[in-house]
């Protein structure tokens, strides 16, 4: 890693990156919060029913998670200011389309766009604090950024809600035009032009075959609620997608440079971090898009009133990037992990208990507690699987901790509209029927969380400290 920096003119350069970087963040924070509360608005307009329209949230994640695998290359083959600036012009097209779709077909396409420029845009800008910074700063580094990417969920909702009552729910993709403006601007003034370096070639034949192993996966999870697909369909896509994904894994083994290298399974942190991604966000991330919806289709909140209600969630998430590194330094990786996963388990299981009838203020507490313990989630989870890579492996383990995090999204959302679509012909359409259904969902999904604590569970005494010296994979053996 990059030397501690002391030069003032040098710390300055590495502040503006790191605003550069939240530029990111902040564009992607914005469109999912907005797009989650504005749901059930874009149903009526495009006459579609709010319980099934997570197509728009699924096909843009699923872009994310498809594309993310080739971003590490393409950063070292063509420059992370290059790319990066690329990828926020992808972006702003891609919202622009959106807002000009009439059909939910013809959405859901757009959605495709402009996460393929998202799928850019996160991990190039991870990848280039992971390269710039040195090791000891890394998580204080990944916090800062993290903190002005949050101001998007801190306004998102409400701006979203607003916009959909006062003109049109197609406001809120062109709110991301200027942003992106801004920030491509910024990024070709101030984002350093790193050395060229050798580039090994891309394994297209592992790209093609992890791509359609994931897709296959999420469709047919989709395909239970959205797609309206028929089990044996939803049956044959999941096996074509789970044997996809085995003929990577062996292909992957024997090629001598393939997309993502077995041996980086060799650094325990990293192992542990990405199972732990995966099914830790496989249940909590549905929850920016059950409760807008609970909210609003259970519970008669308008989109405005909505957005509202999620202010403390983005609040309590702010307040709480800071008080994560103390905590990990002093009690490890492992038992903050352990016991915050069970936290963030047992918040989204209260839910189970939300009615019409329930104190303001306790809803409000209810939504900064699970606000504040799902940023620790997160902060915590990305750092670890980071934390002992080196600069030989940082571009293809970035590359492949992106691709999971965003398939867990697109798999729990899909995941939870299945589950969700399941309950609510079981309880049935009314209005007590549908808070029902909704309850369910919540405490399936809770369940799901709660069980990937015992990955975190694993973690070696080595791995779990917070520690400045990163270990050889070799020396770990």
């Amino acid at each position: 890693m990059t030397a501690t920096v002391t030069d003032p003119r040098q710390e300055q350069s590495l502040r503006v990156l790191l605003w550069l970087v939240a530029v990111g963040f902040f564009m992607q924070t914005l469109d999912a919060t907005i797009v989650n509360t504005a749901l059930p608005a874009m149903a009526r307009s495009l006459g579609e029913s709010p319980l099934r329209m997570q197509s728009v949230i699924v096909a843009y994640s699923l872009t994310m998670a498809m594309l993310i695998p080739a971003s590490g290359w393409m950063a070292d083959r063509f420059g992370t200011r290059r790319v990066y600036v690329g990828a926020i012009v992808l972006f702003v097209i891609g919202s622009l389309l959106c807002a000009l779709s009439p059909s939910l077909s013809m959405l859901v396409a757009a959605r495709v766009v402009q996460g393929a420029g998202g799928a850019l845009l996160l991990p190039v800008g991870r990848l280039v604090v992971l390269k710039t910074f040195p090791r000891e700063r890394f998580l204080h580094a990944m916090s800062f950024v993290a903190i002005p990417g949050l101001i998007g969920p801190l306004i998102g909702p409400t701006l979203g809600g607003w916009l959909v009552e006062v003109m049109s729910w197609h406001w809120i993709f062109l709110i991301n035009l200027p942003v992106g403006i801004v920030g491509a601007l910024a990024t070709l003034r101030y984002m350093p032009t790193p050395p060229s370096a050798a580039v090994a070639r891309f394994d297209a034949a592992g790209y093609l075959l992890l791509a359609f192993g994931m897709v296959a996966i999420s469709l047919a999870l989709d395909g239970l609620s959205g797609l309206g697909l028929h089990q044996a369909s939803v049956l044959v896509l999941m096996i074509f997608g789970l044997s996809s994904l085995t003929a990577y894994w062996l292909h992957a083994l024997r090629r001598p440079d393939p997309l993502f290298s077995p041996q980086l399974f060799r650094v325990g942190s990293l192992r542990i971090g990405l199972l732990g991604n995966l099914f830790s966000r496989l249940g909590s991330s549905c929850m920016p898009f059950l409760i807008p919806l609970l909210l609003q289709v259970a519970m008669g909140y308008s989109p405005a009133q909505a957005g509202m209600m999620m202010l403390p969630v983005a609040i309590a998430s702010m307040s709480m990037k800071r008080m994560t590194t103390p905590l990990i330094t002093r009690h490890g990786y492992r038992r903050v992990l352990v016991v915050n996963t069970g936290l963030v388990g047992l918040m989204m299981a209260s839910f189970v208990f939300a009615s019409p009838g329930q104190p303001l203020l306790l809803r409000i507490l209810q939504l900064a507690l699970f606000g504040a313990v799902n940023s620790m989630q997160f902060t915590a989870m990305n750092t670890l699987t980071l934390k002992d890579l080196g600069p030989e492996t940082a571009s293809s383990g970035n590359s492949l901790l992106s691709m999971v995090q965003m398939l867990a999204m697109g798999m729990g959302v899909a995941a939870a509209g299945a589950v969700l679509a399941a309950f609510t012909d079981f309880f049935g359409g009314g209005g007590a029927q549908t808070l029902d259904a909704f309850r369910a969902t919540f405490g399936c999904m809770a369940l799901i969380t709660i069980a990937s604590a015992g990955i975190f569970w694993q973690l070696a005494p080595q791995d779990s400290r917070a520690g400045v010296a990163r270990r050889e994979p070799e020396a770990q053996a």
